[in-house]
């Protein structure tokens, strides 16, 4: 009874190293249950649920070695040395802080000594007159990237597991945070906040557990596009390089941003509506639709609408970067036709011109300019996860 009390005091430390970071990592079946609040526990009373079995272990030895039996220091050598090994692998390899790493140099260049490939996707973000664009390849890599656009701080996200880009002011009850990440959530990265030890989803910005939760970051407007399609709309921008420490980790990540790389995790299913398919998901006042990627590709442009808001989605020459624009005008949706030959927009009212950037440069209505859209490519599986009432187009 001494020996089997033994074994479970070292079963119960070695399943609880596991368990924490099984519950917030992929691991198989870990990320499709309700189990955020479980792993949470864990994670804040992690010292005492130690201690625990550190005590339990000691009284089953006190009372084991009481009787001179050699059986449980054999038990003890093997449990400690399992349990070792256990810890250093679920604690310093495999915790995701451990694996993907913050860029040791934020290194930006000007288009003249830009060393990024120009058909590479990145996140563009504009404010107060200042343009940065982020290579997914990079963010990618490291999840988050803290900066500054226009004086305004910043926080580039990315979950490769999801393909969701979002950027988010870090500021928190008016106070800059900063933000570690910590695990995953539905195979969305999670990231805690230094001050209170919250866990916020990255996909939506919401505080899913701690002293926080249902806090939402607040998003700042931003884009995703091929770098040469941000460059001609934005010529003056700064361009985010490739850290030199983490070249073998950007290399990982090389055809991550055509669907084709190895990894199960974040290769892109081709059909539509799969779990890895592609699509664009448009959100607006609790009402969210998801746009097939393919019927994209195939029809270059969209129109659609959601409660209270007429979509135009359209798709560049390069086949990769989409716009989004509310194609309300005044009191009218304005409808539209597709020129392909000339990468422009004719409006059916009046026959003017428009451009991808959302400006009539042409016609009566020169010099008008649609509202943007913030809209986002991800995975299906991730889309439909934090919009569950979503709407598909087409149904």
């Amino acid at each position: 009874m001494k020996i089997a009390f033994l074994i479970l005091s070292f079963l119960f430390l070695i399943i609880l190293e596991i368990t924490r970071v099984y519950f917030i990592m992929p691991f198989p079946g870990s990320q499709y249950d309700e189990t955020i609040n479980i792993a949470y526990w864990i994670h804040k009373n992690l010292f005492w649920l130690r201690l625990i079995g550190w005590l339990l272990i000691a009284v089953s030895l006190f009372l084991a070695w009481r009787n001179a039996k050699k059986s449980p220091r054999f038990i003890a050598g093997a449990g400690l040395s399992l349990y070792i090994i256990v810890f250093y692998f679920f604690n310093f390899r495999m915790l995701a802080e451990k694996m993907f790493i913050q860029p040791q140099e934020k290194i930006f260049s000007t288009l003249t000594d830009n060393k990024i490939p120009e058909s590479k996707l990145v996140i563009g973000i504009t404010q107060n007159g200042e343009s940065k664009a982020y290579p997914i390849q990079i963010i990618g890599y490291h999840h988050q990237v803290r900066d500054t656009v226009g004086k305004i701080p910043i926080m580039v996200t990315y979950c490769t597991v999801c393909r969701t880009g979002r950027v988010f002011s870090p500021i928190v009850a008016g106070q800059p945070e900063n933000f570690r990440l910590v695990g995953m959530d539905h195979f969305n990265a999670m990231f805690e906040d230094s001050k209170t030890g919250s866990w916020w989803r990255q996909a939506t910005g919401v505080a899913v557990a701690g002293p926080l939760k249902d806090s939402v970051l607040n998003e700042i407007p931003s884009q995703q596009t091929s770098l040469a399609a941000w460059i001609k709309a934005n010529p003056s921008t700064k361009i985010m390089q490739y850290d030199p420490s983490f070249m073998k980790d950007y290399e990982d990540l090389e055809e991550f941003d055509i669907g084709t790389i190895k990894s199960s995790l974040e290769k892109r299913d081709s059909a539509s509506w799969k779990f890895k398919s592609w699509v664009v998901g448009i959100y607006n006042d609790r009402s969210a639709k998801a746009y097939d990627w393919n019927e994209l590709l195939k029809k270059k442009f969209i129109q659609d609408s959601l409660p209270d808001l007429p979509v135009l989605l359209v798709l560049e020459k390069d086949s990769v970067s989409f716009h989004a624009f509310n194609r309300m005008l005044g009191t009218n949706a304005i409808n539209f036709e597709w020129k392909e030959e000339t990468q422009q927009l004719r409006d059916q009212l009046t026959g003017s011109l428009w451009n991808l950037k959302g400006e009539c440069t042409e016609g009566p209505l020169a010099g008008t300019q649609m509202d943007r859209i913030q809209a986002y490519q991800e995975f299906w599986h991730s889309w439909k996860s934090f919009h569950p009432k979503t709407k598909k187009f087409p149904e």
